[in-house]
């Protein structure tokens, strides 16, 4: 179940954002203030925040600035202040969506759902692109793991380099100093053109794809290299 965060002085106000809440099922942690929050923000679990603006101590817009320094999760405003320069400055300091009181709860619990949507979906296509999983071949570049047909392979930090630009590019050549630039960076000058050699011959090893017509990386002569599809 996804978490909110609420963060708003009046206590009705925040009571009934709570209660809505929880009646879609939503797991909620309610502050009446916002320098409680900030004592208690690295160990809470937030999917999304609604905060107030006009708090004291600290209002929502400082709030805001806060937990963007470390916390990218999706920032609601509801808040009686109607100035538009106001909305603005809100979505400017990285706010995701403004609603201005008395707004209705129910409006209130479908942007909060708009939002963990676009959130989620978002989170999950960038998870997906470190992933790549094709034809037995499993790699994960967040977790730096390789696995062939089920079977957890160790790899170097090179080998994991080149294995992943190669899966990366598909079906495509990869030529062998797109591949030196992309492992060693400006370094690659310094390299020989028997490293790349070397590095592919290893990993055709862990794959047991050794032979003169390997099934997997293949080598274009004169070019580069490439996993088929």
């Amino acid at each position: 179940m996804n978490k909110i965060l609420v963060v708003d002085d009046e206590k009705e106000i925040a009571d009934l954002v709570e209660l809505y809440l929880k009646g879609e099922n939503y797991i909620v942690s309610k502050y009446y203030s916002a320098m409680d929050v900030m004592e208690n923000i690295d160990a809470l679990d937030v999917d999304l925040a609604i905060l107030d603006v006009m708090m004291p101590e600290m209002d929502g817009f400082t709030l805001c600035n806060k937990i963007r320094e470390k916390y990218t999760f999706p920032i609601i405003f509801a808040t009686a202040k109607v100035e538009e320069i106001d909305k603005i400055n809100g979505l400017m300091i990285g706010a995701d969506d403004y609603v201005t009181k008395p707004f209705q709860p129910l409006e209130l619990v479908a942007r909060v759902k708009a939002q963990l949507r676009r959130s989620q979906k978002y989170n999950s296509s960038k998870k997906e692109e470190n992933v790549i999983d094709f034809r037995g071949i499993l790699i994960n570049k967040d977790a730096h793991e390789f696995f062939f047909n089920e079977k957890k392979i160790n790899l170097t930090k090179i080998e994991f380099a080149i294995l992943w630009l190669l899966c990366e590019n598909r079906g495509k050549v990869v030529k062998t100093d797109d591949l030196f630039v992309g492992v060693w960076g400006s370094q690659y000058f310094e390299k020989d053109n028997n490293t790349i050699m070397v590095h592919i011959r290893h990993l055709r090893e862990k794959m047991n794809d050794i032979g003169k017509n390997p099934k997997y990386i293949k080598t274009i002569y004169g070019v580069g290299y490439k996993i088929e599809k």
